[in-house]
């Protein structure tokens, strides 16, 4: 088969193929534009396009006609998303549209697509997949109308689909020089750098931190099992921790290192989801503790190389905008 993976150059998309190409004989053909990845992060068997979805990618479905498309492309910074609304909406809502667009011309076999957790908003955790989603920052609400989107062609068009509710992703590959996005990735560029790792609020949000490798299986099958078509599923760890345990237990990986606390912003206090659907239709096991993930990722993070950080150069909008992204 041929499978084409958005985003191939980011945290799922790259360890995705990699899983792909290393575990099957299936090709693999990867679109991405590297603003939020690198190219080196992408497997050399990986057909590669370096293309912005919006731009247009109809030409890349007619030359290789995919049966299964994972669609993993986004810039996920919740935080950050009431203030770049625009790039927010036409980075998620109008990219998916092109995507599902083609998949229904071309006939694709069923479309994976990662929704998030924001699309519960500041609902009773643990979120499950029953809940009705109620997201509270543009990044949730992009993501949600993707997902109506998607299930409205499942029903007009007849696209197979299944939406994954990945959470709090992490490990090697991982983008860690990105001011908004990726807290424990933040954490290591900031220590690598000999800042004090930021901790916003009290540090008491609940969050289920999920190692990559964990996940990538799950995410394969999410593709090619009869079990998950036409289904959404949480995906990821079963444990939650504060964010101060989990910036203790870093610190410990880090051999120390301080911290510092900013002010509160606008966020989920709890985000943690139930499970059992993973396991029941992906076979995921919950395989990685976090201090044995972190263990691996600060590892990998020690060797890489010293990169420019990003920062926006200006916002769309600044009224309201945290004194630490000033």
């Amino acid at each position: 088969m041929n499978i084409l993976i958005t985003g191939v150059a980011g945290l799922l998309g790259s360890r995705l193929a990699d899983w792909i190409v290393e575990n099957t004989e299936h090709n693999v053909i990867g679109i991405d534009d590297l603003s939020g990845g690198y190219e080196e992060n992408i497997n050399d068997d990986v057909i590669f396009y370096k293309k912005s979805i919006n731009d247009g990618i109809e030409s890349i479905f007619i030359a290789h006609k995919p049966d299964i498309v994972y669609h993993l492309a986004a810039y996920a910074a919740e935080g950050l998303s009431p203030f770049i609304r625009k790039f927010n909406y036409e980075n998620n809502l109008l990219a998916t549209a092109e995507v599902v667009n083609n998949c229904i011309k071309y006939d694709v076999k069923r479309l994976v697509f990662t929704s998030t957790m924001a699309v519960y908003g500041d609902g009773k955790a643990p979120f499950d997949e029953k809940d009705t989603p109620a997201p509270i920052d543009p990044y949730g609400v992009a993501k949600y109308g993707c997902e109506l989107d998607i299930q409205i062609a499942g029903e007009q068009h007849n696209l197979d689909w299944c939406i994954i509710r990945p959470h709090n992703v992490y490990g090697t590959k991982q983008n860690i020089w990105d001011k908004y996005r990726n807290v424990l990735g933040i954490w290591m560029y900031q220590h690598l750098n000999e800042m004090d790792t930021t901790i916003f609020g009290d540090g008491e949000q609940k969050r289920a931190f999920s190692f990559i490798d964990d996940c990538l299986e799950p995410l394969w099958k999410a593709g090619i099992d009869k079990r998950a078509s036409k289904e959404i599923i949480n995906l990821g760890s079963s444990i939650f921790v504060t964010i101060n345990e989990a910036n203790r237990i870093l610190l410990d990986v880090m051999n120390g290192g301080t911290s510092v606390y900013l002010e509160k912003r606008h966020e989920v206090k709890d985000a943690h989801p139930t499970w059992q659907k993973s396991i029941e239709l992906l076979d995921y096991e919950d395989k990685t503790s976090l201090r044995e993930g972190l263990e691996i990722m600060w590892k990998w993070a020690q060797k890489q190389p010293m990169r420019k950080r990003f920062v926006w150069p200006s916002y769309e909008l600044d009224k309201g905008i945290y004194s630490f992204w000033k």
